[in-house]
């Protein structure tokens, strides 16, 4: 029987790149592809698959809340994250809503095929740099005699979302738009955030943010 796959990617070429090489694979069967979160929920109900290949920043519904309710709502689908970013916020975002793995998309397509492998035989696949980003950070928190941080405590996936692209210097326009949600929106998790860290400026919500290791200063 071969593995069905729904391939969620906004971006139509690498959508179809990525689609073309997985129906090579005679053991591959790509039942639906989506461009953003809502459609791939909608499509997982309709065709059942076994597999879902889940890009995390898109409009509508991110890659998050789309696993989430997925996974959710299909009995055993697995879903393996393809993204680009690799971002602790994201990584452990995606982690947290159930995903079995995480590759980044500047890797060859011969990892990504290792890693459908993997997690259809119930392990749990992260790429080379991703698993260096997590075991640095898990030491950095040694270091600091904190094994966890005060924001994954007391904000939501969405607020650390949004406070890890506020502190990347992303503005509230744009964050709205990878998000798909509003502006106002935005200002309002904005807001939260602030409330809840007790945080007065966007200086300062970067500084956390570069503390407790939810975004990279520049190179």
């Amino acid at each position: 029987m071969k593995l069905r796959v729904l391939l969620v990617e906004d971006h139509a070429l690498v959508r179809q790149g990525i689609g073309n090489l997985l129906r090579q694979d005679p053991e591959i069967k790509v039942v639906g592809e989506a461009d953003n979160g809502n459609t791939a929920a909608t499509l997982a109900r309709q065709t059942k698959p076994d597999l879902v290949i889940m890009d995390v920043v898109m409009p509508d519904m991110n890659g998050v809340e789309a696993a989430r309710q997925i996974i959710r709502e299909n009995a055993g689908v697995k879903v393996l994250a393809l993204s680009m970013y690799d971002s602790k916020a994201y990584i452990s975002q995606m982690i947290e809503a159930g995903v079995v793995g995480y590759v980044l998309k500047t890797s060859a397509f011969d990892e990504l095929s290792r890693a459908i492998g993997a997690v259809m035989n119930g392990e749990i696949f992260l790429c080379s740099s991703i698993t260096s980003i997590i075991v640095k950070d898990y030491l950095a928190r040694l270091r600091r005699g904190s094994s966890a941080s005060v924001a994954s405590a007391v904000l939501s996936a969405r607020e650390q979302e949004v406070l890890s692209m506020i502190s990347d210097g992303s503005s509230g326009t744009e964050i709205a738009r990878k998000l798909g949600v509003s502006a106002k929106t935005i200002e309002s998790h904005r807001l939260h955030i602030m409330n809840k860290l007790k945080i007065r400026s966007v200086a300062g919500l970067t500084k956390y943010a570069l503390r407790e290791g939810l975004t990279s200063p520049d190179p």
